[in-house]
């Protein structure tokens, strides 16, 4: 059943204004420009896309590939960057290259990536349970931002045991945060499960001197609304729901704008935005045969629920032209209808993970001395 949208208040990310207050995740590998141009086409440039995340030391130190990713469309505004760091030092240099090269506009900070690699040494959504460490890193983002607004996006926390979205959501008040995004999963969660909306609410009440955004589990614009309803928060944050379809940020501000259309593009229009998401990366990239390559990963998203077969779903896993992409998506039964289902979860599902820690890490929450430096990746986007 589609609802009606409530009376929104406006959305401040420091000086900007995001109405409706939808934003999309970063995403490893996937929040790249070109996909960013096709969710922002969908939703007439209303809302707030960021970028993968950025390794700060990569940054400093510009690395080829990061420099890269850094890049924003002309017409992006505003330009938003995910930095992830572990060195408070390293993070301030990077926030203050950002501000003196006019590099972005907006700065979000990453504390919630699960993924074991960054979790083994301290970093992503271990690194909040050392409170004077996350106090030092916001504190050297913010106070080199100069009037760039700062926000962050974590998790509940470790697991159940060890939950620290209520005293990051503190520190983060204290530091001059301007906002922070709640993942209502524990790290140990990983994806799997159901989101904990009633923790994004428990922080909007903790924290109300700033706006809290909500993600998890939105899977269609009403859940966005729901979402908002139930919890109280500010705005949603938008990311696996939006893997191979773009225009649910076209219903996104549809239903916050009350209007009751939704987008069921059938698969002749689904066809057409996946060689057009292929052709955008290509030039990205600089090599049509490497953005072929690389969309490869979205086919799957793009197709859910679609009677594909097994040999087609396998052709269309190593095309490498456009050409080839093209042809074969035209070789479908092209009038095929949005299918039934297909507004549900995708992406990546797994849970009950065992969360990978360095040694001792949980027993002592002021103890920060098990941070180095190789907490973070040698490059961006992982």
């Amino acid at each position: 059943m589609t609802t009606l949208a409530p009376a929104l208040p406006q959305l401040r990310i420091g000086p900007h204004t995001v109405q409706p207050p939808v934003v999309l995740a970063p995403m490893a590998g996937i929040t790249n420009a070109p996909f960013r141009t096709l969710c922002r086409e969908f939703s007439g440039g209303k809302g707030l896309f960021v970028s993968e995340m950025i390794t700060t030391r990569a940054l400093v130190e510009r690395n080829e590939k990061t420099m890269q990713l850094i890049h924003f469309d002309a017409t992006e505004t505003p330009r938003s960057i995910q930095l992830y760091g572990v060195d408070p030092v390293t993070v301030g240099k990077a926030v203050r290259m950002i501000v003196d090269e006019g590099l972005a506009d907006h700065i979000d900070l990453n504390f919630g990536c699960p993924v074991p690699k960054v979790t083994r040494k301290g970093g992503g959504s271990a690194l909040p349970y050392k409170r004077p460490l996350l106090r030092a890193i916001l504190n050297q983002a913010v106070s080199n931002a100069g009037d760039l607004p700062v926000t962050i996006k974590m998790r509940k926390g470790i697991d159940d045991d060890h939950l620290t979205f209520l005293d990051a959501g503190r520190i983060a008040v204290e530091e001059g945060v301007t906002a922070v995004a709640l993942h209502g999963r524990t790290t140990a969660q990983h994806y799997g499960g159901t989101a904990d909306w009633d923790a994004i609410a428990r922080l909007k009440e903790h924290v109300p001197e700033i706006p809290v955004l909500g993600n998890g589990d939105i899977w269609c614009a009403d859940d966005a609304l729901r979402m908002m309803r139930e919890t109280g928060c500010d705005g949603v944050v938008v990311g696996r729901g939006c893997l191979g379809r773009p225009w649910l940020f076209a219903d996104l501000v549809s239903a916050m704008e009350g209007r009751p259309t939704r987008h069921a593009p059938a698969l002749r229009e689904v066809a057409d935005v996946m060689v057009r998401h292929a052709t955008l990366l290509g030039e990205w990239i600089g090599d049509e045969a490497r953005g072929v390559i690389d969309f490869r990963k979205h086919v799957a998203w793009y197709l859910k629920g679609f009677a594909v077969g097994s040999e087609m779903r396998k052709k269309l896993a190593v095309t490498s032209s456009l050409e080839e992409l093209a042809g074969q998506l035209h070789e479908l039964d092209l009038d095929q209808p949005w299918p039934d289902g297909a507004d549900g979860p995708r992406g990546r599902t797994s849970g009950n993970n065992r969360v990978v820690l360095p040694d001792g890490w949980l027993k002592d929450p002021y103890d920060c001395s098990g941070v180095s430096a190789d907490a973070e990746l040698d490059t961006s986007g992982g």
